[in-house]
């Protein structure tokens, strides 16, 4: 049930990442690894849940209902953690229908799917789009999609802690700020919020600018550029790659053996990669890089545009 998912806290490692590009810069960069808090329930997609269950079970409801494509990472983590805890959920697929490892999951995992079309998806952000679904699941919570909105800061915020208490292991007194991907910024905006200031998080954008993902951040902190910086990652588009990226990929997995993929996590670290290289921290520098997951999508071909 929605209370048996709540008293889950799952943590996360943090690792140094062993790289020759930050030995040569003097810059020493460690991995919190969500991707390895669970097989299925993984990455940063749990912790932008667990402000919406927490809505869900206040109310009393019978599951969750949320939206995403036929590779998302948001529906899979809901789809499994619905199955894990034993509550009901729904997802509204973007497109028409069709079969992809993550959608053939989410069907086992027991997700009753329904298919927008493209047309039909683009409504989502318009006042009345969920009064139907509402109507059709009367005692269902609505989830934005990605589990995006205020309340998916709530869980983000825990980050923090989780990866304070670790610092002495590496050996490190302190460090100088964040760096993720971002693909609707909630869990940027939740480290933000947790940091009240005190360090500094970079966000590398893993979706072209017409996502919005500037505008909800401002947003949901009500102050828009404070305490941190987004920076463009997206390689040109969402759910692209290019020789370039992908080599990078190959490369950065055989030499710190973490995996990666293409959407979001591999392009948050040639970002990273790229700012180093361009002097953009000193010798000396200490960063926290979050894993966020969704090696589930690496089953998935992406589309590779020229080198």
């Amino acid at each position: 049930m929605l209370d048996d998912a709540l008293t889950w806290q799952p943590t996360a490692p943090l690792h140094p990442l062993d790289l020759p590009w930050l030995r040569q810069a003097g810059v020493q960069v460690a991995v919190l690894r969500l991707d390895l808090i669970d097989p299925l329930i993984s990455g940063n997609k749990w912790f932008k849940l667990i402000g919406h269950l927490q809505a869900a079970a206040a109310q009393d409801a019978a599951g969750v209902i949320s939206l995403g494509g036929a590779h998302s990472n948001h529906l899979h983590a809901l789809a499994a953690a619905g199955k894990r805890f034993g509550f009901a959920t729904v997802g509204l697929l973007r497109g028409h229908e069709q079969l992809t490892p993550t959608v053939q999951d989410l069907q086992d995992f027991g997700m009753q799917l329904h298919w927008l079309g493209y047309g039909g998806y683009r409504q989502r952000h318009q006042a009345d789009f969920w009064g139907p679904w509402q109507a059709r699941y009367p005692q269902f919570q609505p989830v934005a999609e990605g589990g995006g909105g205020a309340a998916g800061l709530i869980g983000c915020a825990q980050l923090l802690p989780m990866v304070t208490g670790q610092l002495a292991g590496l050996g490190w007194e302190d460090y100088h700020g964040w760096w993720l991907a971002a693909g609707t910024g909630t869990t940027l905006a939740g480290l933000v919020r947790a940091e009240a200031g005190a360090h500094r998080v970079f966000g590398a954008l893993a979706v072209p600018d017409d996502h919005g993902v500037a505008g909800n951040v401002a947003g949901l902190l009500q102050a828009p550029g404070s305490g941190y910086e987004l920076l463009d990652a997206s390689r040109g588009g969402f759910a692209k790659a290019d020789a370039r990226l992908l080599a990078f990929i190959r490369d950065s997995e055989q030499q710190s053996g973490m995996p990666l993929e293409a959407l979001y996590t591999g392009k948050a670290l040639l970002a990273l990669h790229q700012a180093v290289m361009a002097g953009r921290f000193a010798s000396g520098t200490r960063l926290l890089f979050v894993h966020t997951g969704g090696l589930q999508g690496k089953r998935a071909s992406v589309s590779v545009s020229g080198t």
